[in-house]
């Protein structure tokens, strides 16, 4: 057990109080009761099997932030980093501020935030790994490192910051409540190091002494109705009517004077150029960018072979091309297979891949990971059925063929089944309430457009030289199969229109990613469209055409590598634009700007920065 000091301060202690039966999202503090199964076990915290006997352990704690007191010490920080031995770029818990207003009046409202423990830990479900459980002791969420596999989607899905990637382990850790100091009565390490009284904890919905507030919002803090969290602030002085955070988020907060006045999220606008900046599209994300198109490619690959026939396509049927058939479908397993690579590749642990099946019950990324291997060994066992009676045809004969033949039609259909089913799952897992940019219908009209686009294409330049060297027309083969390109691209191209304009009605980070799209990769993000219009019309003229060999195949193959050219930026701008709700944070600690500056100029290699180098 933690060692209390005999000079321990009184203020060091959480206090006894009561506290009302209900929090004010209706769920019970007291977690579970002293007859409950669960009652009495010991943490074992550094191995000690003791039970503390504090009598508010099954209820539920957490902060007080008295945002009138913050001076911008960092002693909570600093506290933090000293108890749980953090490296440099690692903070459990971070002040950062907001500001506005003018000289004389100008005002700064500083936020020191750490994990709220929420009463709906989205990090919990979003782990594919399990690694979160929320403790009916003092209702902690705590993260086992050591089931972590680096994934990093609870940093997703967090709106407050609080799991804290480490690329350099290739893990998440995240603040613990110090449980270890409240088995012996002591508030958390941040707490009692706090200099100006502006950090308290308790059990929830109780007032701590010389306090007036019980807020679950302050300017600068995302939506609370998003994980329920279990702090409370207190704001009473006067603020101006907006606020900027001094990070590079292009984020203001303005109090809405037509209702309860509080602080709501909008658009800072800066003025800004229109610019390429196409080194910027590259980042940590980029096994994802290649991982979701191969996914969908291959998908798309497998649908549009598989339903060929079914719409008078001959060309491309098994019985016309057998062996080219099962080559196509072996080929498809294989793109699948690599993209399945690099998503591990993305993991920071990726010897630890087969964790991610451990969260099917609630996580998005369980559920995506389980649907892309179902169809995946569904396709691949179709593919053996396919090719085995060609290379070996006694193998099967101890089976009837109708058997073989009512087999294979099972895992061809359960195949054309999962694999658009697969697609579905990959997004939900992007349907992410602290990700704005993310959190809308267009995610899917995106990635089930490039699902039929992908798959049309590659069909097209397989079976399209295969006819041309049979010496068989090709024109009415390219005009069948231009009319699934022209659907997805479209599908796509309307998504986008929508997202635009409401992401820019709804305001908040949403529409701040809009504004950087705009500006900051403003001629990148005109370009992908204009490439997106040209492919439209162009197709749709070779859904009419009357193009054959050579020629048509060259036409074929210049629009599949422009539309692929435009996928590629796409899917980089879908990673790279999002803006979370995050928690402002200071001019250098957590600011992306600063990040970026300190890489470029090699300030990244001092360890005290603060910032780790790319090296993923």
């Amino acid at each position: 057990m933690f060692k209390v000091r005999k000079d321990e301060p009184g203020y060091a202690f959480v206090p006894k109080t009561d506290a009302p039966e209900k929090n004010r999202y209706g769920k019970f503090i007291e977690l579970i009761r002293e007859s409950d199964v669960l009652a009495g076990k010991s943490l074992n915290i550094n191995g000690d099997n003791a039970v503390s006997e504090n009598p508010d352990r099954y209820k539920q704690h957490g902060f007080y932030f008295n945002a009138d007191n913050c001076i911008a010490c960092h002693a909570c920080e600093s506290a933090c980093s000293e108890k749980n031995n953090l490296d440099p770029h690692l903070a459990f818990r971070a002040v950062g501020y907001v500001e506005g207003g003018t000289y004389p009046d100008y005002h700064r409202m500083n936020i020191s935030m750490a994990c709220n423990h929420c009463d709906d830990p989205v990090c919990l479900k979003g782990c594919p790994t399990r690694a979160y459980t929320k403790f009916a002791e003092y209702g902690a969420v705590l993260q086992d490192p050591d089931i972590c596999f680096g994934c990093g989607y609870c940093t997703w899905v967090c709106p407050y910051n609080a799991p804290q990637l480490d690329p350099v382990q290739g893990h998440v850790e995240k603040c613990n409540m110090c449980v270890d100091r409240l088995e012996v009565g002591l508030k958390p390490a941040c707490v009692s190091a706090c200099l100006a009284g502006a950090l308290d904890f308790g059990v929830i919905e109780t007032k701590p002494e010389n306090r007036e507030q019980l807020e679950t919002q302050i300017p600068g803090f995302p939506n609370p109705e998003i994980t329920h969290p279990n702090i409370r602030f207190q704001q009473t002085k006067s603020l101006p009517r907006e606020m900027t955070r001094p990070d590079s988020m292009p984020i203001r907060y303005e109090r809405d004077e037509q209702g309860e006045g509080k602080y709501k999220t909008k658009v800072r606008v800066l003025k800004k150029d229109r610019q390429w900046n196409l080194k910027l599209l590259n980042s940590r994300e980029n096994p994802l960018v290649l991982f979701t198109l191969l996914t969908q490619g291959a998908v798309g690959i497998f649908t549009i072979l598989f339903l060929a026939s079914w719409f008078g396509m001959t060309g491309a049927s098994a019985t016309t091309h057998p062996l080219l058939y099962s080559a196509v479908l072996f080929g498809t397993v294989a793109v699948q297979v690599i993209a399945l690579v690099l998503s591990a590749m993305h993991l920071g642990k990726p010897h630890r891949f087969y964790r991610g099946f451990n969260n099917l019950r609630y996580s998005p990324v369980s559920r995506e990971a389980a649907g892309i291997v179902v169809f995946m060994n569904l396709l691949g066992a179709y593919a053996v059925l396919e090719l085995a009676p060609i290379l070996f045809p006694q193998l099967l004969t101890w089976m009837p063929a109708s058997l073989v033949d009512t087999t294979k039609a099972f895992l061809g259909w359960g195949a054309l089944i999962s694999g658009p089913l697969s697609i579905y799952l990959m997004y939900l897992a992007y349907r992410i309430k602290a990700r704005p940019f993310w959190d809308h219908w267009q995610t899917l009209t995106t990635f089930m457009g490039n699902t039929l686009v992908l798959g049309a294409l590659v069909i097209g330049l397989i079976y399209g030289t295969t006819l041309i060297i049979d010496g068989q027309p090709v024109a009415t083969f390219y005009q069948w199969l231009a009319w699934p390109v022209v659907v997805g691209l479209v599908m796509e191209g309307l998504g986008l229109y929508v997202h635009a304009r409401q992401l820019n009605r709804r305001g908040g980070e949403g529409a701040a990613s809009q504004y950087e799209q705009t500006t900051r990769f403003g001629k990148s993000y005109l370009t992908r469209n204009a490439a997106l219009l040209i492919t439209i019309i162009a197709m749709a003229g070779f859904g009419f055409s009357s193009l054959e060999g050579w020629l048509g195949l060259a036409v074929w193959s210049g629009l599949s590598f422009l539309i692929i050219a435009t996928m590629l930026v796409g899917r980089a701008l879908f990673y790279v634009l999002v803006i979370p709700t995050t928690m402002p944070g200071a001019f250098f600690w957590r600011n992306q700007g600063f990040e970026e500056h300190a890489r470029e100029t090699g300030l990244a290699d001092m360890p005290q920065v603060g910032v780790v180098p790319d090296s993923h």
